[in-house]
């Protein structure tokens, strides 16, 4: 039975001439989700719809852009409609037209998404049947703080939360002491380390966030090496322990020696000591 509740995205989003339109579905690209480069950077994301690679996929006038909502199933993001000014060898040229940027970032859309593998589809066979799904007061800044046993979070990830001091994120690390790890996705290392004193765990991981490394002798060396980008790549966050801010710091100091020794992160990780 046809929902007559649900709102669809035409009514809000008009197109007329949808046959002049592509539509962008905005998905990981192996190293990185567009919604956490849309949260950290506008420029990073009108970029992902400039890039060409080897073939012309945005062949018509405008690009419709969706970026997939990966907190929740079937669920996209508005991320704003281009127009294609030039067609390069390896990139196209586009302006993000005024039109309905009021909406960049605000407006959900309910859709399964397309069943062929590609970014880029003809707007007319999939326009008509984008539902509403929310509308948020501002643009979309990054997920609420999700509990934490529930940190499993990459570096990209956790930057834009911490770049903009999201304040739920700030509320609940800030007054924690604690244990953390940090997996590197692109070779199984694991490092161990702790948070104490007055600081808790935000500013400890805000230092990682500024850094890459957060000063520690072997991140270090590998951040100077790569840069920043690695850590962008590969650093997944987690917590191990977290304590009340009155717990002792030799508490979290013993901890955080017992979980190196149990994960062999100084045999086989990054851990010196």
């Amino acid at each position: 039975m046809e929902d007559h509740t649900s709102i669809k995205a035409e009514n809000i989003l008009k197109i007329d001439d949808v046959e002049n339109y592509k539509i962008h579905f905005a998905v990981w690209d192996g190293e990185e989700e567009p919604l956490d480069v849309f949260v950290r950077s506008r420029d990073e994301w009108n970029g992902w719809n400039s890039w060409k690679g080897g073939r012309d996929d945005f062949s018509r006038s405008y690009i419709f852009s969706l970026i997939r909502f990966y907190p929740q199933p079937d669920k996209w993001l508005f991320g704003g409609i281009f127009k294609v000014v030039e067609r390069k060898q390896d990139h196209y040229v586009v302006t993000l037209e005024e039109q309905y940027q009021e909406y960049i970032g605000r407006l959900l859309i309910d859709y399964p998404g397309p069943k062929a593998r590609g970014r880029a589809f003809y707007l007319e066979k999939h326009y008509l049947n984008l539902v509403v799904s929310q509308l948020f007061d501002k643009p979309y800044s990054g997920e609420a703080f999700c509990g934490y046993e529930n940190i499993e979070h990459s570096f990209s990830q956790l930057e834009p939360i911490f770049k903009q001091n999201k304040r739920d994120w700030m509320a609940a690390l800030k007054n924690v002491k604690g244990v953390y790890l940090i997996v590197d996705k692109n070779n199984g290392k694991m490092y161990v380390g702790s948070a104490y004193g007055e600081t808790g765990i935000w500013s400890r991981w805000g230092c990682y966030i500024g850094t890459g490394h957060g000063w520690n002798d072997e991140l270090t060396k590998l951040i100077k090496e790569n840069g920043i980008d690695y850590a962008r790549k590969n650093f997944q966050f987690s917590l191990l322990e977290y304590r009340s801010m009155k717990t002792d710091d030799n508490v979290i100091i013993e901890r955080e020696q017992y979980w190196k020794r149990v994960l062999l992160s100084g045999k086989f990780g990054y851990n010196q000591n």
